[in-house]
């Protein structure tokens, strides 16, 4: 649109211009052709609708509103023509008014159109991802985003916030929505997919519909909570009519898939093929499965338009029926052999409530069905029913065929059950010898308690159930009190032969073998028809009680002998002195002799704990064989045992002691100390390596001789074997020793401990090398040394460089460490260091000595020299 320029000259002042009626009067004509121009365009701009149902259809509305009314505007805001409405003005014309008014509404027009322009675009990315996003994924984001961008255009804009505006825009987006999933969504083509990529398909449009909602109501309660933005308070019926409806279309359509995938092609699967070896009709199954969809591939009618809402809702129950009866079919099919049962079901029983479940099942379906006119009139429903029929008939039977085979089976075989005896014994991996080998069980078979449950629950499904099995049911709290108290009775008799080691299920074979003959009874006559079962159970009892009371005292024996020789094994036989400061130490032979004081002040207390052992043997003696001489020919294995075990626990005792000593040796504490000495020609330890390789040796010796307090028993006995006599005064008594110096654990930890010793000794003289660098102080002889020097009469400066020599000696020992800790021992280096020092001082002095005489000798012979020449004069 153009508006048509005046012809008439403009040039000049308005005023003068204004009155020149020729020029007045071609101007009112120009206005009146603007006004009407202006006044066209803003009533077709204003009645146009969008080209489309969607929001893209609207923006592109208000695009153009915008271009045309922009363009409009800016030629009224040329010179040109504002100098005619001045002129106009000027000249009081009586046009002037109505342009004066088109005017203003074109300027208003423009300012809203361009305002909805500016703010729509903020809205045009997430709406072309409405209408052209790749996928339902893309829909998904871009709903979130779209609607926090509405909501700041409400906030905002002066003209897109008034409900009316907001509410038709708001439509339109519902509707780009519901097309897009009606699009996607293609019933005659949905079931032919790929039933897994469907079924997401659906879950995604589902998804989509309901994110429109969700994220409406989010929204919506934020500026309620804000508290500052007017609310929307939107016609809902017209935002979610159409997507809460497409949105319940979805759900049906996804459980149909459900049905197809989940649960119908699960059933017909490779699996059900394998098992019945048909798979010829395992594939009809399937066809029949898969022609449960085809009256949606069908439809005369669209399934998401809400005036086909009862079509649809018929389609879904003839559906729902078909599968009912289809599923109840085939489960019950797949199940006869091994059907699920319910908790605490027994078999038969079980079975039978499970047959009848699926039967009322498809029965209320059927009923359910029968009071919708007409469903089961049609072909369709005329099959189902008879689908219905024959299965209820196959279930009759399948009933009917368990109900026999328990029933006859039952009569058979219960008298055989309660005829059993009450125990049975079974032999474990051990060898049949011991009596631990023997297990006793109740013999109360699993098999008669089903029969009660199967009678109880019989008697529930109102069948009939044979008389005996009855009884026996009703005597159920008895015969399970009575298993009860047999098994509880049994477990303590396990549990406490599980509690005896071998040594002592010897001693006690009289008791046990007395305790068989209470078990006998209910292992050899009575059964579970018997009378005196209850007080089979109370002798049992008490006699398990009796032989636990003489059990329980021969391990608090056995404890309190375990205590005495957990005493002896843990006593530490290296008990190492106590340093006086830090810097002292005890010397290598204090150091010995402690350990050797200490160890023979802890030996008389072992050799007590061990002397105490043989009074509680005879206690057991006493209460297993009715006597006390320490000699019972019944318990010679037990006093072998334990005399095994005395001789297992002072081998560990000597092992233990030797390891931890030995682990003194290696790590770096020092524990006694050593010193270095001259000993012309040589420096040597103080005491030597040999006197300390002596001295560890003994100790290790001592340690291992302990033994020898610890006497033998006399063979089958527990008492100590007598010294025995043999030539000449010569006395023996037989001890552990020698039995325990021959374990080769014990010799190597001695070679171990004497090697590291002797290692740690070389690496000791090893370091006192250097110090012999200074062997000349004191392999040479000072008096010849001295003698040949001052032979030579050297000068003054020979003298310096040797004084030099030796007080430099003498300063660097004195810049020598004086004490070096090496592993176990400390090597004390200054009486060495001493002298040293003491040597070189001595070089001093003699070199002191010669120089003065030297000194003294030239000084009275230049005095001599001094009176002849004053003589001479």
């Amino acid at each position: 649109l153009k508006l048509v320029m005046p012809t008439v000259n403009l040039d000049g002042e308005v005023t003068v211009l204004a009155a020149v009626p020729e020029v007045v009067e071609a101007l009112e004509v120009c206005a009146v052709t603007w006004q009407k121009l202006i006044s066209t365009a803003l009533e077709k701009q204003l009645k146009k609708v969008p080209q489309g149902n969607g929001p893209l259809a609207e923006v592109d509305r208000w695009h153009e509103r915008n271009d045309t009314l922009s363009a409009l505007t800016e030629q009224t805001n040329l010179p040109e023509v504002q100098k005619v409405l001045e002129i106009l003005q000027e000249a009081e014309s009586e046009h002037i008014g109505d342009l004066q008014v088109v005017l203003s509404d074109l300027r208003k027009q423009n300012v809203e159109a361009l305002d909805n322009v500016k703010f729509l675009s903020t809205l045009e990315r997430h709406l072309k991802n409405l209408s052209y996003g790749t996928g339902f994924n893309v829909v998904l984001d871009t709903i979130p985003s779209l609607m926090n961008a509405l909501r700041m255009i409400w906030i905002i804009s002066r003209h897109d916030n008034k409900d009316e505006w907001m509410v038709a825009l708001m439509e339109q987006i519902a509707w780009e929505i519901s097309a897009r999933v009606y699009k996607v969504v293609d019933l005659h083509m949905l079931f032919k997919e790929d039933r897994a990529a469907a079924k997401k398909k659906i879950a995604e449009a589902k998804s989509t519909l309901e994110q429109w909602k969700k994220c409406y109501f989010t929204v919506r309660a934020q500026i309620e909570e804000s508290g500052r933005e007017q609310h929307w308070e939107f016609d809902q019926k017209r935002l979610f009519e159409k997507t809460d409806y497409m949105t319940s279309v979805c759900q049906d359509l996804y459980d149909i898939l459900q049905v197809v995938i989940e649960e119908f092609h699960s059933i017909f699967g490779p699996e059900l093929k394998a098992v019945t070896g048909d798979p010829k009709r395992v594939d009809d199954l399937l066809r029949r499965v898969n022609g449960l969809t085809s009256p949606m591939e069908e439809l005369d009618f669209d399934p998401f338009s809400i005036k086909s809402t009862h079509d649809w809702k018929l389609i879904m129950e003839e559906f729902r029926k078909v599968v009912s009866v289809e599923i109840a079919k085939e489960i019950f099919v797949q199940n006869l052999k091994d059907p699920p049962l319910y908790k605490n079901h027994p078999p038969v029983a079980g079975a039978i409530y499970w047959s009848r479940s699926l039967f009322y099942r498809i029965k209320h379906t059927i009923i359910r069905f029968q009071e919708v006119e007409d469903l089961l009139a049609s072909e369709r429903g005329k099959e189902v029913k008879q689908i219905y029929l024959q299965v209820a008939k196959k279930m009759k039977e399948y009933e009917d065929q368990k109900y026999n085979q328990w029933r006859d089976g039952t009569e058979q075989i219960l008298p055989v059950l309660l005829k059993n005896t009450l125990l049975t014994s079974s032999v474990t991996e051990e060898p049949v010898t011991t009596k631990k080998s023997v297990h006793f069980i109740v013999n109360f078979s699993p098999t008669l308690h089903e029969i009660i449950i199967e009678t109880k629950y019989m008697e529930q499904l109102g069948l009939p159930v044979p008389k005996i099995a009855r009884y026996v049911a009703l005597q159920e709290d008895k015969y399970l009190r009575y298993r009860s108290g047999l098994k509880n009775m049994l477990d303590r008799y396990h549990k406490l032969m599980g509690t005896l080691n071998e040594a002592e299920t010897k001693i006690l074979d009289d008791h046990i073998q007395e305790l068989w003959r209470v078990f006998k009874s209910g292992h050899r006559r009575l059964s579970w028809n018997s009378l005196g079962i209850g007080d089979f159970i109370i002798r049992c009892t008490e006699a398990i009680r009796k032989f636990e009371s003489l059990v329980r005292q021969i391990h608090n024996n056995s404890e309190d002998i375990n205590n005495k020789l957990l005493f002896i094994e843990s006593t530490n036989l290296f008990k190492f002195p106590l340093s006086k400061n830090a810097d002292e130490l005890p010397k290598a032979k204090e150091f010995f002799e402690y350990i050797k004081c200490e160890r023979a002040k802890d030996v008389p207390h072992m050799v007590r704990k061990y002397s105490a052992i043989p009074q509680l043997l005879i206690k057991v003696e006493r209460r297993v064989a009715n006597t006390n001489s320490g000699k019972s020919p019944n318990l010679a294995s037990y006093y072998a045992y334990w005399e095994k075990r005395i001789y297992q626990v002072l081998t560990q005792l000597i092992v233990k002691n030797l390891q931890a000593f030995n682990a003194a040796v290696l790590t770096d504490v020092p524990l006694f100390q050593t010193e270095a000495n001259l000993s012309v020609p040589e420096i040597i330890l103080q005491p030597n390596a040999s006197e300390i390789d002596k001295m560890t040796v003994q100790c290790i010796q001592d340690c291992v001789e302990v033994t020898k307090h610890f006497v033998r028993w006399m063979h089958g006995t527990c008492i100590e074997c007598p010294p025995q006599h043999v030539e000449e005064e010569e006395v023996i008594t037989f001890s552990f020793y020698s039995d325990i110096s021959q374990n080769p654990l014990i010799i190597e930890q001695a070679v171990l401990i004497t090697h590291n010793v002797h290692k740690l000794l070389a690496s000791l003289s090893k370091y006192l090398k250097p110090w012999k660098s200074y062997h000349l102080l004191w392999k040479l002889d000072k008096g010849v040394v001295m003698e040949r020097l001052a032979a030579e009469k050297p000068a003054c400066i020979t003298f310096d460089e040797e004084l030099q020599f030796y007080m430099k000696v003498a300063q660097e020992v004195t810049q020598q460490p004086l004490v070096k800790d090496e592993q176990f021992i400390r090597l004390q280096l200054a009486p060495l260091a001493f002298t040293v020092q003491e040597n070189a001082r001595g070089w001093v002095i003699s070199l002191g000595k010669l120089l003065n005489e030297s000194a003294r000798e030239k000084l009275f012979s230049l005095q001599e020299e001094i009176q002849v020449g004053g003589f001479s004069l």
